[in-house]
């Protein structure tokens, strides 16, 4: 059981993205029936400039063993950059489907967009890195809310 966790972690880090990928958590559960690997504790993924942070991450493979999505639970914090998009934020939980460069952040989310200066929370907010969109939802006793500055001419 031991080298069949290596050798999903190898996997992992190869197949995640494109660039190196860096996961690190208190301890580490791989089961291999269900195609995932349970990072728990104090997880953090770090690619290139962006970077995660949870008390514990998921990773999914397809049948292919290539990664499909991961999912970030309990004080997620992120900052994501693509091109010339730039976004920091905070959930309870973070949900990335990693074909689609689509981003889900479920409960307290957060999220600034550092390029365009704004501010949003809501209780899910939907973020899709590859054309720069967001959906944001929000509730009766906390309605979603969007903060921005403008230039007054």
């Amino acid at each position: 059981m031991h080298f069949v966790k290596i050798i999903l972690l190898v996997m992992l880090t190869q197949t995640l993205f494109a660039e190196r990928v860096e996961i690190t958590s208190t301890s580490m559960e791989a089961e291999e029936l269900k195609k995932e690997v349970h990072f728990i504790g104090n997880a953090k993924i770090k690619k290139g400039d962006d970077w995660l942070h949870a008390d514990r991450v998921i990773v999914y493979f397809d049948d292919n063993n290539e990664t499909k999505k991961y999912e970030a639970m309990g004080s997620v914090k992120f900052e994501f950059k693509k091109d010339e998009k730039h976004f920091k934020g905070s959930a309870d939980k973070v949900e990335y489907n990693i074909v689609q460069s689509l981003y889900v952040l479920i409960g307290k989310a957060i999220l600034d967009d550092l390029v365009k200066k704004s501010h949003l929370n809501g209780d899910k907010i939907v973020l899709d890195m590859s054309t720069g969109s967001v959906d944001v939802k929000g509730n009766r006793k906390k309605p979603a809310k969007f903060i921005f500055d403008m230039k007054d001419e």
